[in-house]
């Protein structure tokens, strides 16, 4: 029935969007169809088992096929199902998570829909389910017109949805962050045996005739090296299964605990180390602003020649031409990929084509075992967001009061700013596990609620180099998991009352620092700011007073206190075309030891930075991005 509906005239305002709804019989179901801008059809029908209200009529009427009784069309892409919410599936779900969503929806399965036809659909929808395949744009969430509430994204990476939008419009994202774990590390394992033990290239020999057992003679994996990159769920799990095989496993994750570690023979190294040392190397970090291409020429220049790199991560930590180099130069032996910057890579990628390298397409959450729970646990997700519940894998922040976030925006900002900061400097292996916040206020602690800013400063912690994104719903969780402790202090100041702040303090304990200066006289890495006509500032670093605005980015330098530094510096930064936006200094006395702080609006050069640490009076420097 729904499949021969179609519409005989388009009426059409500035969206050029139209909806009808109509029943060929007062005991049917309802069929509800949709028309593009173009007055072209999208192709679809979906049959909905519940009465369809739509609102705002067109002036006009459309003609619809003969025997067919018609309920008026709506201007708005709004439609509201009686009764049960309407969740649309894009994507194919596991028939158990399917079962759950039925128990409390209207569930539409309509699979590789064109983006044009999900920006009509959504408006008839108030969640939306999809993998990775589908992209979730602002266009799609202005498209709902209010209607859509959540998001789910059945696996871990939400690289496909538009985070800053949906937040914006009050939609609510969730991700299924765990069912696959056991999927992705055996995967991991069966990509390093297969790869040192070149199974399929013999595999594909073999089936060509050839007998060539010496040209595929592999490496033994007892007593080697594996550095596991990333100690996360995967990245324990791989270590687990490795140690089974007879592997020692070292790992280098910033914020792995090391109870955990300790607790499977895991030795925890800085990111330099775990080059050196590794036979083999397996990735499980996220992707990032900072792990970005963070395999490049660079990297591979230190690392232990003859490695052997397995990659079940994102695509996107390996810059993919500085790999072939190293294949070709022989600095890395072989590779086994699952992942890569652009999906599906083309059929001329020189590294999918590499003699050396073994590939799978993204099978790392492919078992029937991981799709079904990957299944259920999103659609437990989403029914519960939909019921009002507030989810622990929710991964945008959630609506908060108009009135507290135009107090506190600057304030936002200042913390985020600060943790992301403080992480920088922290150096070494062992990882960050303390943290304390001091909130200077000349108001009571009734009035001051910080949940928020905690919020964000545990987001700046730990969104640089994770894939889990931080708000106010999920940070005590994913603090927790991580072994992170925060604690907080208020410190009573005579500011104004009207002021919600004076200053926030981070303070990182039990670290040591990249820049030795940024630890006071506690022994922990600190930093401190306020806001100064509604921007944040960075007014301490360590025992060193500054003032600097925190936009751009930063130079930490701490240098002897004498006439010339500040332009010498500013000269460098200036061959470049380095804008400096603010330039600071801090010191004990005149002539003594100083730290510089600087501003820059762009990023300067690695050449341009060693020429900065170069300068005899600089005894220390440091390069934050914010």
């Amino acid at each position: 029935m729904a499949a021969a509906l179609r519409i005989a005239a388009v009426v059409a305002d500035r969206n050029c969007v139209v909806a009808y709804a109509a029943r060929p019989s007062p005991t049917s179901s309802f069929v509800a169809g949709f028309y593009g801008r173009n007055g072209k059809s999208l192709s679809f029908q979906s049959t909905l088992p519940s009465l369809i209200c739509l609102r705002r009529q067109y002036s006009s009427l459309i003609a619809l096929p003969k025997g067919l009784s018609l309920i008026p069309v709506v201007r708005s892409q709004t439609a509201e199902v009686i009764g049960k919410p309407t969740v649309l599936v894009a994507e194919k779900l596991g028939d158990a998570g399917l079962q759950l969503l039925k128990e409390v929806a209207n569930v539409d399965c309509s699979y590789n829909l064109t983006h044009e036809e999900l920006c009509v659909k959504i408006s008839l929808c108030d969640a939306l389910i999809v993998r990775s395949g589908t992209k979730v744009t602002r266009e799609v969430f202005e498209a709902s017109n209010g209607r859509l509430k959540v998001v789910g994204r059945a696996g871990v990476g939400i690289d496909n949805v538009d985070l800053q939008a949906a937040t914006e419009l009050g939609c609510l994202v969730v991700n299924a962050p765990t069912a696959n774990t056991v999927a992705a590390a055996e995967h991991g394992i069966a990509l390093l045996a297969a790869m040192a033990r070149n199974i399929p290239q013999a595999n594909a020999s073999l089936k060509e005739g050839k007998w060539q057992r010496n040209k595929y003679t592999g490496v033994s994996m007892v007593d080697k090296i594996i550095a596991v990159m990333g100690f996360g769920k995967v990245g324990t799990e791989v270590a687990r299964r490795a140690k089974g095989l007879g592997l020692n496993v070292i790992a280098h994750d910033p914020y792995a605990p090391a109870d955990r570690a300790r607790a499977l023979g895991v030795e925890l190294v800085s990111f330099d180390e775990a080059l050196a040392r590794a036979d083999f190397i397996s990735l499980h970090m996220p992707l990032t602003p900072a792990t970005k291409k963070v395999f490049n020429d660079e990297t591979f220049g230190k690392i232990k020649r003859g490695v052997r790199i397995i990659n079940v991560a994102r695509g996107g930590v390996i810059d993919e031409e500085a790999l072939v180099r190293a294949l070709d130069n022989g600095i890395v032996a072989q590779a086994a990929l699952d992942v890569f910057t652009e999906e599906p890579p083309e059929k001329s990628n020189k590294l999918v084509q590499h003699e050396n390298v073994i590939v799978t397409p993204h099978l790392g959450a492919s078992t029937a075992e991981a799709q079904e729970g990957v299944a259920v646990e999103i659609a437990q997700a989403v029914v519960g967001a939909l019921q009002g519940e507030l989810a622990a894998t929710a991964v945008n922040a959630p609506m908060v009061p108009a009135e507290v976030l135009t107090e506190l925006a600057p304030y936002v900002n200042l913390a985020e700013r600060l943790g992301r900061l403080a992480v920088q400097l922290v150096s070494g292996g062992s990882g960050v596990k303390d943290v304390k916040v001091t909130y200077s206020s000349a108001r009571s602690s009734d009035d001051l609620d910080t949940r928020l800013l905690r919020a964000m400063i545990v987001k700046g912690i730990i969104e640089p180099v994770s894939d889990t994104f931080i708000n106010l719903v999920n940070a005590d969780y994913v603090s927790k998991q991580r072994g992170l402790r925060i604690s907080e202090e208020r410190q009573p100041s005579d500011g104004a009352l009207d002021v919600p702040l004076d200053s926030i303090q981070v303070k990182i304990a039990n670290v040591e620092s990249k820049f030795a200066s940024a630890i006071s006289d506690s022994g922990d890495i600190t930093l401190e700011g306020k806001v100064k006509d509604g921007v944040a500032h960075l007014s301490k670093v360590g025992a060193f007073s500054v003032d600097i605005s925190l936009e751009g980015s930063i130079i930490l330098c701490r240098q002897v206190d004498q006439p010339g530094m500040i332009g010498k510096v500013g000269s460098l930064l200036g061959e470049e075309n380095v804008n400096i936006s603010f330039m600071s200094v801090g010191r004990i006395s005149p002539r003594k030891k100083a730290v510089m702080a600087i501003g820059v609006d762009d990023e300067p050069s690695k050449s341009v930075l060693r020429r900065i640490g170069a300068i005899s009076a600089i005894e220390e420097f440091v390069y934050l991005k914010l």
